[in-house]
């Protein structure tokens, strides 16, 4: 499933956006579901088991490149989702992208024009936009 435009999603979670057409009932929801997706890769690691988290503080030399620091950094996970932990944050995270996209709507921005605009800055700033 590639290539759905944005428009296209905003579009019908426009038209069924119905129970939560409140921005504060949107705002509430868009925050629980942020909460479910890290509770969900959360319960990977300690219920399933299928990811391990092995956090240590970040190091690389200080005269590396941006390129090499790329590389050199950790992301501190490993093993894979299994297939039902990946299901289910797979079913979370597009709740949050439901109600991130029904925000938008509410606020009458277009989700196209705000990757685009993102992926500007992006091209503009490069990683000075990470910070």
């Amino acid at each position: 499933m590639k290539d759905i435009p944005a428009s296209e999603f905003q579009k019908k979670v426009s038209d069924l956006l119905v129970r939560h057409k409140s921005v504060i009932d949107t705002l509430s929801k868009l925050q629980e579901s942020t909460a479910k997706v890290n509770r969900s890769v959360c319960k990977a690691v300690t219920f399933c088991g299928c990811l391990s988290i092995n956090a240590t503080r970040q190091s690389y030399p200080s005269e590396a490149t941006w390129q090499e620091c790329r590389d050199l950094m950790n992301t501190h996970l490993t093993g894979d989702l299994c297939e039902h932990c990946r299901e289910i944050i797979e079913e979370r995270i597009g709740d949050n992208l439901f109600y991130l996209t029904a925000l938008c709507s509410l606020l009458d921005m277009d989700m196209e024009d705000l990757f685009g605009k993102e992926l500007e800055r992006l091209k503009t700033l490069g990683y000075f936009r990470l910070y």
